[in-house]
């Protein structure tokens, strides 16, 4: 967290802790400042200017929408609180290296009594930067090499270019990004590339190059306490994405959800509920390409069915679908005799599990009945119990004993042991 200065305001002093420091953490002194800091907590105070110190390319009218809400502070508490969020929001924009704050009494001949200045000094990116990493996600790895140019033309956009070589696909492309103002979760994305998918879950490979025009757009709410193995809270997380309605060469409307309930219970366990969704409509005349479909099974989704082997299929070859829904309810428990408790031990969970889930084309049928009527027909499921271990909040690895049900012709299972590692989990 960067650093909240906070200067002397006459008649109220005060240290200013850094912010985000809980109460019980401040070291108020002597009691006599007890009174001082009540008073502190509840004086009005007006914050009559907002600087921002260090800019170079940047256009201040970008941000003008990142800082507004710090002219709404009423207190000195609240002017710390929404000055860090502001300093979260320039953050986030990606154009520059650290943001620190600083609150001080109001200067000039218009100075209030009660009147503050709140300074954010910033420095910017480089111009280009380059970078180099390995990821890995849901059962795959990838090796990515790329330059990015931020805030090209001042207003937080973005122009990369990137090449990946993974597991599942290779690919390399160029693309410029940039965000509505005030919205940055939506952004409007052009892309120049070329993807060559190796779908090892069957036979397939698929070369896709050409441009793509997208608008994008995501919410989450999420008051879970651990993205990895949350032991309370929930999440709610809605993607939609546009691809090809100003051009290019692929045009579809995609949207999908995720959403998960987490409560602890008795014995220090954890019942986890989750479901996801999503459906993927071509527009035009083009069917959708396989890299754009959802797929389904494998160890992160509906265990005891092998990789993406589950929905529609070619002489054995899986083409993922354009509409999905999958559900999970999961219960996790300390190790039996709670070996290595308060250390090591606590990584670990065991793990009950009962999933289903089905997938589908919307190329039958009239209305979104059909379409709900064959998502319900046929449903794939599974349970099993197992171990999981919790790698810090960055994956997590399950090893389960899985028992599929539901089983349709060309479906793929694992009927025993199932291992997985990855991100994001069913």
């Amino acid at each position: 967290m960067g650093t909240v200065h906070a200067r002397s305001l006459d008649p109220l002093p005060m240290q200013g802790p850094e912010l985000g420091v809980q109460a019980d953490d401040m070291d108020f002194g002597e009691p006599e400042h007890e009174e001082k800091q009540e008073v502190l907590e509840n004086k009005d105070v007006v914050v009559q200017h907002v600087h921002i110190d260090g800019l170079g390319r940047t256009k201040e009218d970008i941000l003008t929408y990142e800082i507004a809400d710090v002219f709404r502070a009423k207190n000195l508490i609240d002017v710390m609180k929404k000055s860090h969020e502001a300093r979260q929001r320039l953050l986030r924009l990606g154009i520059f290296r650290h943001v620190e704050v600083v609150i001080d009494t109001a200067e000039g001949a218009d100075a209030l009594p009660n009147g503050l200045d709140v300074t954010f000094e910033v420095k910017e990116l480089r111009r280009m930067t380059g970078s180099y990493n390995t990821m890995v996600g849901n059962n795959e790895g990838s090796m990515v090499l790329g330059l990015k140019l931020p805030n090209v033309f001042g207003r937080a956009e973005k122009l990369t270019f990137q090449f990946s070589y993974g597991t599942k696909e290779t690919s390399y492309g160029l693309s410029f990004f940039k965000p509505q103002p005030g919205h940055f979760e939506r952004n409007f994305s052009i892309n120049l590339y070329k993807v060559t998918g190796q779908f090892p879950w069957s036979s397939l490979r698929e070369t896709d190059r050409g441009v793509s025009t997208e608008f994008s757009h995501a919410m989450v709410i999420d008051t879970r306490n651990s993205t990895i193995l949350p032991r309370k809270g929930a999440l709610l997380k809605i993607n939609q994405e546009l691809a090809g309605y100003t051009g290019g060469d692929v045009s579809f409307l995609k949207e999908d959800f995720e959403i998960q309930l987490n409560k602890t219970l008795f014995w220090d366990s954890v019942l986890s509920t989750s479901l996801w969704g999503g459906m993927l409509l071509p527009l035009g005349e083009k069917p959708s390409c396989i890299a754009d479909r959802f797929y389904l099974g494998g160890p992160t989704s509906v265990r005891g069915f092998s990789m993406y082997s589950i929905g529609p299929q070619s002489e054995g070859d899986y083409l993922g679908g354009e509409a999905y829904w999958a559900g999970g309810i999961h219960l996790y428990t300390p190790l039996p005799f709670r070996p290595g408790r308060g250390g090591f031990g606590e990584l670990f969970r065991t793990h009950f599990f009962l999933n289903a889930g089905n997938l589908c084309n919307l190329n039958y049928g009239e209305g979104p009945r059909a379409h709900l009527s064959k998502l319900a027909e046929c449903i794939r499921w599974s349970y099993g119990a197992g171990i999981v271990l919790r790698l810090g909040n960055i994956a997590r690895l399950e090893l389960n004993y899985c028992i599929p049900m539901g089983v349709q012709s060309g479906d793929r299972i694992c009927d025993g042991v199932q291992f997985g590692a990855g991100i994001r989990f069913l």
